[in-house]
């Protein structure tokens, strides 16, 4: 298999238009019955890298062998470091590295769609990365790539990050056609921002993988991701960071599955493990002509 190459970074983040004709097969209906099994990974990532996929490798097989097809990775899966500068120090250029080819196999070698929640990718900064989510599809092909456009920021006096220090910000909004519908990528912080989401489109999924922290998670994240769901009509897959990590941040979890009606179909609280649940297209289209509201707007951005 040949993955793309660096080259190939400007075609593959040039727009959601760009990103399905380009790369994605053509898609194709969904399994027999219609529904399918999607999982949310969760996991409490340290600085080893090859650590972090091992324990990825397990529970994604664990998903698969329970059925699921589409299968997501939180935030930052492959390393969340002492330091902030570690995630740099293991970036990899497009198309190369250990966490690509790791995902890319992994895709292949159970037959899975697999949503690779977050890969720092080289950029032209030499202090800072890409924060890339990269979607394989069953073949392990590389076929979208949505590089993180709002970066965290929060100080409370006690806790405080920044992300811009060592992530460049992403300029473009990705969605990809799939054998499951067309799926709209975002990353954590990205779930604040309302605007982003309604720039997908008619999205039939949305994933959110993330690595809130504790103090912002257990405030906002059930509710964000149900509003994401309920404005969008769509289902939400958020597969999420959950836990007490070796640098002593904790990162709150909960990662869920979430149906159009904001129903909460799945959830785990905390510590690694696999969030599965049905996802039904005959669900979608019912509470569409239920609920016709994306019919009905009338404000426009300018």
């Amino acid at each position: 298999m040949t993955l793309p190459t660096a080259n190939d970074a400007a075609r593959l983040n040039t727009s959601a238009t760009a990103v399905a004709d380009a790369t994605a097969p053509t898609p194709t209906s969904t399994p027999a019955g219609g529904s399918f099994k999607a999982a949310a990974i969760q996991t409490v990532s340290g600085p080893d890298v090859s650590a972090n996929l091992a324990a990825c490798a397990t529970l994604i097989a664990e998903a698969a062998q329970s059925g699921a097809k589409l299968i997501g990775l939180p935030e930052y899966f492959g390393i969340i470091g002492m330091r902030d500068r570690d995630k740099v120090d293991v970036r990899e250029a497009l198309g190369d590295g250990p966490i690509q080819h790791f995902l890319a196999e992994t895709a292949r070698r159970h037959k899975v769609w697999l949503v690779g929640g977050s890969v720092p990718l080289v950029c032209d900064s030499p202090d800072k990365v890409w924060n890339a989510s990269l979607v394989y599809d069953d073949g392990g092909n590389l076929v979208a790539r949505y590089d993180k456009i709002h970066l965290f920021g929060f100080d409370n006096g006690r806790e405080k990050y920044s992300e811009e220090r060592t992530i460049a910000h992403g300029a473009q909004v990705v969605t990809v056609d799939s054998p499951f519908g067309r799926i709209g990528l975002s990353i954590c912080y990205d779930l604040r921002f309302p605007e982003l989401y309604r720039a997908f489109g008619d999205v039939d999924l949305i994933f959110v993988p993330s690595a809130f922290t504790e103090t912002t998670g257990a405030a906002h994240w059930e509710t964000l991701l149900r509003a994401r769901a309920i404005e969008n009509l769509a289902y939400v897959v958020a597969p999420a960071q959950g836990g007490v990590h070796p640098n002593g941040r904790e990162t709150h979890g909960n990662s869920m599955i979430i149906d159009p009606w904001g129903t909460i179909l799945a959830r785990r609280a905390k510590e690694p493990g696999v969030v599965i649940a049905e996802i039904d297209p005959a669900r979608l289209r019912e509470t569409r002509t239920m609920l016709p509201a994306l019919t009905h707007r009338t404000l426009r951005a300018v």
